[in-house]
């Protein structure tokens, strides 16, 4: 255990190294659940529109992902109480650490948790390929985010990774079984429906363009020193 724990903090102080001002703003973005809005309406606008009346369970079973891996994340942290690198007295002098250390404790990631759950569960709604790239491409680098703000080690992610696919994963299947067996809310069936690359399209669109304008601007107002963390 002990020798695991030395190649966790190994890999934390050498992704936590890799740093600059331009990434500190944008990795400070980028885990804020409050940058992904436009993101997560523009997927519960397309459950909405694909699943019609179905959408209504769906998006209860995503609310519900996300309120137990918070809970879950939060019972585990306070059992285990393995201490975030911000607040280990051996190693927080050394850590690059953006805005808040966090709770006192940090195994594991309730970030991780989230955000693979979301991913997991909508990538086997809309069972598109292009879209589970993107949308497990927004999960890795929100999980990253944490490393890098010096709030989780690496384990701490994984563990919240792990948790978090078997999370979405077991949802979908929960959903494909209240859809066969209780529910008759009319077309399209679950397991059968997909989202179309036409709509697809539209997402990657929407979410490029405001990822990019993020970048952008972030880069202008660091190049007129208008913003600083």
């Amino acid at each position: 255990m002990e020798h695991i724990i030395d190649v966790d903090k190994s890999i934390f102080f050498y992704l936590n190294g890799m740093h600059s001002p331009f990434w500190d703003v944008v990795m400070a973005l980028f885990t804020r659940t409050e940058y992904w809005i436009l993101l997560f309406g523009v997927i519960i606008y397309y459950i909405i529109r694909r699943y019609r009346m179905k959408s209504i369970m769906i998006l209860i079973l995503i609310a519900l992902c996300i309120l137990i891996a918070d809970q879950f994340s939060g019972l585990i942290k306070d059992s285990v109480q393995r201490l975030r690198p911000t607040h280990d007295p051996t190693m927080q002098d050394l850590v690059h650490n953006v805005l808040s250390k966090g709770g006192l404790y940090g195994y594991f990631s309730a970030h991780a948790a989230n955000t693979f759950a979301v991913a997991t569960f909508t990538s086997f709604i809309f069972k598109n390929r292009a879209f589970n790239f993107l949308i497990f491409s927004w999960a890795i680098v929100v999980s990253y985010s944490r490393i890098y703000l010096g709030v989780h080690f690496p384990f701490d992610v994984l563990t919240g990774v792990t948790f978090g696919t078997a999370l979405g994963y077991g949802a979908y299947r929960l959903l494909i079984f209240l859809d066969n067996r209780f529910f008759v809310l009319g077309l399209p069936k679950l397991a059968e429906a997909r989202l179309r690359n036409k709509d697809f399209r539209y997402i990657l669109i929407i979410v490029l363009s405001f990822v990019f304008t993020t970048l952008l601007l972030v880069n202008r107002l660091q190049h007129f020193n208008w913003i600083q963390l």
